[in-house]
């Protein structure tokens, strides 16, 4: 995770889950792949990124609706979404507490083993998981009816046509 703070460098360094490490200040908040000097892209989300990166809005609402959240950020969002990642994958994910560093513009830093649209499909992969487990305590019918339409959702595509939509091409994104 975070190491301690280097006078001199203005803040603590990240270390990644390939063990390198970054300096959170040279993270832009547009940014949604970082190059990394091992060779590989990790995928970028801060707390400021909507959750609507990831999910079509109908979902988002729906979400933020129906999923209780008993913490400081008020509804089901971005924050959310990576702690159900960590969750399943936590030795893939390096997270920065930058609520004390007011230079940075988010208070939640995490950089994934994954590049960007490997942890979209995470994050909807996931998010299918939650629905299921949701409607399994629905009733027969509308659980039935989810089950057949999972079975023939596909995750890989779903992400190539929202990304295509949102245009979230890697091409787009700078590199460092």
């Amino acid at each position: 995770m975070t190491e301690p703070r280097v006078p001199g460098e203005g803040g603590s360094r990240l270390r990644l889950p390939c063990g390198e490490s970054l300096h959170p200040r040279d993270i832009d908040l547009g940014l949604r792949d970082y190059r990394c000097d091992c060779g590989e892209t990790h995928a970028v989300v801060s707390d400021v990124h909507p959750p609507t990166r990831f999910l079509p809005d109908f979902l988002v609402d729906t979400l933020q609706a129906s999923v209780e959240v008993a913490d400081e950020f008020g509804e089901f969002g971005t924050p959310h979404l990576m702690g159900l990642v960590l969750e399943e994958f936590p030795e893939s994910i390096a997270v920065y507490d930058a609520s004390e560093d007011g230079q940075v513009g988010f208070a939640i830093l995490w950089v994934s083993e994954f590049d960007s649209r490997r942890l979209h499909e995470v994050i909807v992969e996931l998010v299918l998981e939650l629905m299921d487990h949701a409607v399994s305590h629905a009733d027969e019918v509308a659980a039935a009816e989810f089950e057949e339409q999972l079975f023939s959702f596909d995750v890989a595509e779903f992400v190539d046509q929202y990304r295509e939509e949102r245009d979230l091409s890697a091409d787009d994104v700078p590199g460092y």
